[in-house]
C-alpha cells in the first residue's frame, strides 16, 4: 500500500468518525429533531463546499502570489481541520479502546468499593481523553496562525579545511524552500529577505524550491528575492519543484537579470586578497525516484571535475541525499534544504515522527561524515498544508573558520 493510499484511507475514516461524533453532539445539544437535522444539513453542506473548493473542482480561481479571501476563509481552515482531525483520530480511537477495556474490567470487578471509586476514574479518563484529542486541533491552529511565520535565525561556526586565511570569519546566509504561493506571498518573502540582509552576511546562498507547482509564480518570486544583497554576491541552486514545473532554464535566466547567479553543475571561485575558495551548485539529484524526478545513477557526476583539491569547497544542493557522495569527493561543507525540517515534526516525542524521514535520513540540522559535513536548512515556505509544527522557518548563517 502506498503512502498516498494510506493517507486517503486515514482521511476518509477520520472524517466518518468525526461526522458521527458531531451527530452525537447534536443529539445532546438540540432537543428538536427538526432543528437537529437542519443543523446537521447546514454543517454538512458547508463541509462539502469547502472540500469541493479545496479539491479544485469547479470555481476556485488561481491565487499564485497573494492570499485571497477564499484562501483565508476556505482553504486554510479546511486544511488545518483535515490535518488536525487525522492526527486526533488515532488518539480518539485509543481512548475509546481504553474506555471499553475499563468498562469491561469494572463490570468484572463489580463490588461496593469499586462502585464508589469508578465514577472518579471515569471522570479522570474522560477529561484526559478530551485534553489529548483537543491537542492536535490546538497544535494545528498554532502551526497555521503562528508556527509557519515564526522565523528563527540560527548562526553556527563551521571549521573548514583548506579555507584561506583571508576568509577567516566569512559569513554565509542560507535561505531555502521559499515555495511562493498564497501562504507565502511576495510581501512575506520580502520581509524574510530584509531579515537576511539585516544579518549582514558576506554571501547569500539560496538552495532551491522557489515555487510550488504554478510556473506563473517564477517572475514574482525572483522579484521578491531581488532585494537580497551581499558584498560577495547572491548565489543559488534549483530544487525539484523547478524541475517539476519545467522552469529551470527560465527562472535561472530571471535570477541572472536580478543579479543572482544560479549554479547548475557549475563552480564559482569566491576570491579576496588574492585567495579563494570554491562554491559549487547542482540541480536536484536523488538516487531514488522522487515524484516526476528520475533517479540519478551517479550522484554529483556532473561536478566531479570541478572540485578544487586542497582548497575549501562548499556545495549548494537542494537534495541532502547528495551529502554522502559529496563527502567522498572531499567537499567540506554541503548546504541543503528540501525537507522543511519535517514541517509537521513531532520529534520532541520521538525522533522518527517527522514525515520527511520517509524520503531521507537527513531531515534537519547538522550531519557529519569523514570528509565533509552537511547542514539541512528548514526553509521558510510550506507545502501541502500551510502549517509548521516543531519545525519553524529558518534563515541560517555560517561563520567560516579555518580548521
Amino acid at each position: 500500500m502506498s503512502i498516498f493510499t494510506a493517507g486517503l484511507i486515514l482521511f476518509g475514516a477520520s472524517q466518518v468518525y468525526w461526522g458521527w461524533r458531531g451527530c452525537r453532539l447534536a443529539d445532546r445539544l438540540i432537543a428538536s429533531r427538526g432543528r437537529r437535522l437542519a443543523a446537521i444539513a447546514v454543517v454538512l453542506a458547508v463541509y462539502l463546499a469547502m472540500l469541493t473548493w479545496n479539491l479544485k473542482f469547479g470555481w476556485r480561481p488561481p491565487a499564485p502570489v497573494r492570499m485571497t479571501w477564499s484562501d483565508a476563509l476556505l482553504v486554510a481552515p479546511f486544511l488545518c481541520w483535515a490535518v488536525s482531525s487525522m492526527m486526533a483520530f488515532p488518539i480518539a480511537l485509543l481512548f475509546a479502546v481504553l474506555r471499553g477495556a475499563a468498562g469491561a474490567l469494572r463490570r468484572r470487578r463489580a463490588s461496593a468499593a469499586d462502585a464508589v471509586a469508578s465514577p472518579a476514574r471515569r471522570q479522570f479518563l474522560q477529561r484526559t481523553a478530551a485534553a489529548a484529542v483537543s491537542a492536535p486541533f490546538v497544535a494545528g491552529a498554532y502551526g497555521l496562525l503562528y508556527g509557519r511565520l515564526n522565523l528563527e535565525t540560527t548562526e553556527y561556526s563551521v571549521r573548514l579545511a583548506g579555507l584561506p586565511k583571508a576568509f577567516e570569519g566569512f559569513r554565509i546566509a542560507q535561505l531555502s524552500d521559499i515555495h511562493m504561493g498564497p501562504f507565502m506571498p511576495a510581501g512575506q518573502i520580502r520581509k524574510f529577505a530584509d531579515v537576511a540582509n539585516s544579518l549582514r552576511p558576506d554571501l547569500i546562498a539560496l538552495t532551491g524550491d522557489f515555487v510550488i507547482l504554478d510556473r506563473r509564480t517564477e517572475r514574482a518570486v525572483v522579484e521578491a528575492l531581488g532585494g537580497l544583497r551581499a558584498p560577495f554576491g547572491v548565489f543559488g541552486c534549483l530544487g525539484n519543484h523547478e524541475a517539476w514545473t519545467g522552469i529551470e532554464n527560465s527562472i535561472a535566466a530571471l535570477f541572472r537579470l536580478a543579479g543572482v547567479r544560479i549554479l547548475r553543475g557549475e563552480a564559482a571561485p569566491i576570491a579576496a586578497g588574492g585567495e579563494w575558495f570554491q562554491l559549487i551548485g547542482v540541480d536536484f539529484q536523488n538516487r531514488r525516484r522522487f515524484g516526476p524526478s528520475a533517479p540519478v545513477a551517479r550522484l554529483l557526476g556532473d561536478i566531479e571535475g570541478l572540485i578544487a583539491p586542497h582548497r575549501a569547497n562548499i556545495l549548494l544542493s537542494h537534495s541532502p541525499d547528495t551529502f554522502e557522495r559529496a563527502a567522498e569527493l572531499g567537499i567540506g561543507l554541503s548546504l541543503a534544504g528540501h525537507t522543511h525540517g519535517g514541517q509537521l515534526a513531532l520529534e520532541f516525542i520521538s525522533p522518527q515522527l517527522a514525515p520527511s524521514r520517509l524520503v531521507t535520513p537527513y531531515v534537519a540540522g547538522w550531519f557529519r561524515r569523514p570528509g565533509g559535513q552537511l547542514y539541512v536548512n528548514r526553509g521558510i515556505g510550506t507545502i501541502g498544508v500551510p502549517i509548521r509544527l516543531g519545525a519553524p522557518p529558518e534563515i541560517t548563517v555560517y561563520r567560516l573558520t579555518r580548521g
